[in-house]
């Protein structure tokens, strides 16, 4: 039996961030990054918010702790607002998350992300570090009620950042179409958000503003198809070789994706082939259709200028090999591993990882 939900209200445009005003809040917490602090724009966005008190927790760092969402969570239950708000990336949003979760508090939830990638405004899933260990969280009470996708956030996005996202963005497809729990609805998002990625990313690298909202619908796009059907094995690697070795989560992405494919062809080479065609990819079998998606994701790659291999990403050789057991036993032990299309072992995952770590 096939399942899909995704109870929330998303709100696209010039001055969706105007929604704001309709909510009669008397206090809101605002949690975000030390950037969105400093240049203006959290309070841009408590300006939307008249007669209310905002306070701002602007201690969000990249892969944050269970620390720092307990302790957002002690400032919730000082202040008891009634609406929690998340500016930014992933990481603001997977904090805020927490801290509705550990604050056990009724509050409406409002998602405003600044990056196109993580899905994480419509998505049930948090990803909080704990003793440089990544650990996903994955509940339903984690989704946010509404998200507000604004292109105001956009136009100064750094090209690294915009390529990092994006292939976060293309991995999600990728994961969702072959996940046990894909469905026509999540298909239909994942290849309509996969097509806008191969059309519009590079364009958006090179400094074309105008793809932007398009790539920004197409992560929340994407966020709905993997909520709904699963991830994988690329993401529970990426997400114990972030943790072990400070890489960001969409390089790994990059890294990874080509390598998985042939892991997951098995059973997984007729949804594969579905979501080349439906990027423009023609072959006359499934297996050219596999083959051509993926040099698709490593031209992709190249014109991002990513890197293919660990060692590209600058990472030492003997850091690796000290850690990479701990790697490989913390990636078997992620959930995203539960819906993957073939059952994960050590096999797998050492084949993932011989080829990023040649």
């Amino acid at each position: 039996m096939g399942e899909f939900y995704c109870p929330l209200h998303i709100y696209v445009g010039l001055d969706a961030l105007n929604v704001l005003k309709g909510y009669s809040a008397k206090a809101a917490l605002l949690v975000t990054d030390r950037f969105f602090s400093e240049n203006g724009m959290a309070k841009a966005v408590a300006a939307r918010l008249p007669g209310c008190r905002v306070e701002i927790f602007d201690r969000v760092t990249p892969d944050p702790t269970a620390a720092l969402a307990a302790g957002g969570a002690a400032v919730c239950r000082r202040l008891k607002p009634e609406l929690l708000i998340a500016l930014g990336g992933g990481s603001p949003m997977d904090c805020a998350k927490a801290i509705r979760m550990a604050s056990e508090m009724p509050m409406t939830f409002v998602a405003i992300p600044t990056t196109s990638g993580s899905g994480a405004e419509v998505t049930s899933f948090s990803i909080l570090t704990h003793q440089g260990v990544k650990h996903p969280l994955v509940d339903p009470a984690l989704r946010p009620d509404v998200a507000i996708l604004d292109p105001m956030f956009l136009e100064a996005l750094p090209p690294k950042l915009i390529a990092d996202t994006g292939m976060d963005l293309l991995a999600h497809c990728v994961e969702a179409v072959a996940a046990t729990g894909a469905t026509a609805f999540s298909d239909a998002l994942a290849h309509g958000a996969a097509s806008l990625a191969f059309q519009s990313l590079e364009r958006s690298y090179r400094g074309d503003a105008s793809v932007r909202l398009s790539l920004h619908q197409a992560a929340t796009m994407a966020g709905m198809a993997f909520d709904s059907a699963g991830l994988g094995i690329l993401h529970a690697l990426a997400h114990s070789l972030g943790g072990a070795l400070h890489l960001p989560h969409g390089r790994l992405c990059a890294m990874l994706l080509p390598a998985v494919l042939p892991v997951n062809a098995p059973r997984a080479l007729a949804s594969y082939a579905r979501l080349a065609r439906a990027c423009g990819v023609t072959a006359a079998s499934d297996h050219l259709a596999l083959r051509g998606l993926s040099s698709a994701i490593v031209r992709l790659r190249r014109a991002l200028d990513l890197p293919g291999t660990l060692w590209e990403a600058g990472v030492d050789r003997a850091d690796y090999q000290e850690k990479r057991e701990d790697i490989l036993r913390a990636a078997q032990a992620d959930p995203c591993c539960q819906t993957n299309p073939v059952p994960v072992t050590a096999r797998e995952l050492r084949q993932v990882m011989k080829a990023v770590a040649p």
